[in-house]
């Protein structure tokens, strides 16, 4: 992305909303996810593990089809960035379609142009919940 850095109140509020995410939740949520694919993924929580795991939304698609089947017909496998939104989409669909609710889901720019990661676990610690397998704490 070539965007210009924030500055100002955007780069503090920005810093703020950074500030809110916690490694060892965002940890806890990659573990469940995990569990619940049964695939090996880095379930370190730091920031840009955590993005970089789910940033292109494929591993959140399998996750929502895995937990409620058919909930993504089709998983794009393209890195183009339309394309990864389109995933990043269709799991906030699903996640809302398995009861988390609108306040607890994420938009598809907090995860794609990484504004606010900390709305991305909170949106996995709902879904854990409503779906009631392992789930991550809170």
């Amino acid at each position: 992305m070539n965007r210009a850095a924030k500055s100002g109140l955007a780069a503090e509020t920005h810093a703020k909303v950074n500030a809110k995410y916690d490694e060892s939740q965002a940890a806890e949520v990659l573990e469940w996810i995990k569990e619940v694919l049964k695939e090996d993924l880095d379930t370190s929580g730091d920031a840009d593990n955590f993005y970089e795991t789910l940033k292109n939304g494929q591993v959140l698609c399998r996750l929502i089809n895995t937990l409620k089947p058919g909930s993504v017909k089709k998983i794009q496998t393209s890195a183009m960035a339309f394309k990864c939104m389109e995933n990043i989409n269709a799991f906030v669909t699903g996640a809302k379609a398995c009861g988390v609710s609108d306040t607890e889901v994420f938009q598809t720019v907090d995860l794609w142009e990484r504004q606010n990661l900390n709305s991305v676990v909170i949106c996995l610690q709902a879904l854990g919940r409503k779906v009631g397998t392992t789930k991550p704490e809170q």
